[in-house]
């Protein structure tokens, strides 16, 4: 990753980003998400330490969403907030690109390689790793660095584990998906 301009983004990780869809595994659904957050925000230090750029991605939801602009559960968590200088990109869809200004962020920084976590695994994570691929970025996805809600018959913990099977190697072009563990990630 020397060789590259990267930058960090992190997305969607909300004090809300959960609340209420864990159903009966809530408090699984809320120690995981603790767990990934304090590595995430260990590798938001790293990065901050050796100046790779960070850019964080906040979801805003409608009137009534759990995740409602001004309300509590859509700020940033604590340990991952933006220090003076970072970019915060808002977003009203799955895709951290539509509609915003990630794309125009990212070339005005010649970033030609993204490290991506944060949530939700299955909407906003996967739809943002495939996108930046077809617009021409590598991706190295923190495979233990996202989080979801458990999903049907689906557990959190299969959702999570399906998406880094499914997106390690997803290419387009010369462009890919590479998914490594955070302690592996050289930031």
């Amino acid at each position: 990753m020397k060789n590259k301009e990267t930058a960090l983004i992190i997305i969607d990780l909300q004090k809300g980003i959960l609340r209420g869809l864990g159903g009966t595994r809530q408090r699984e659904h809320d120690e995981a998400l603790e767990a990934t957050a304090r590595r995430i925000a260990g590798l938001l230090a790293r990065a901050r330490s050796r100046g790779v750029p960070v850019i964080f991605v906040q979801h805003s939801g409608g009137v009534g969403h759990r995740l409602e602009p001004g309300s509590k559960d859509w700020e940033l968590r604590n340990e991952i907030a933006p220090e003076p200088g970072e970019v915060l990109i808002h977003k009203r869809a799955c895709d951290s690109f539509f509609e915003t200004g990630l794309g125009a962020e990212l070339q005005r920084r010649q970033v030609a390689q993204l490290v991506v976590a944060g949530c939700m695994t299955e909407y906003c994570i996967d739809t943002t790793v495939r996108r930046a691929v077809s617009l021409g970025y590598d991706v190295v996805l923190a495979a233990d660095g996202h989080m979801a809600a458990d999903s049907g018959e689906l557990r959190f913990e299969q959702i999570i584990a399906h998406h880094n099977g499914l997106l390690d190697g997803f290419d387009a072009g010369n462009h890919s998906v590479k998914v490594l563990p955070m302690a592996a990630i050289e930031i």
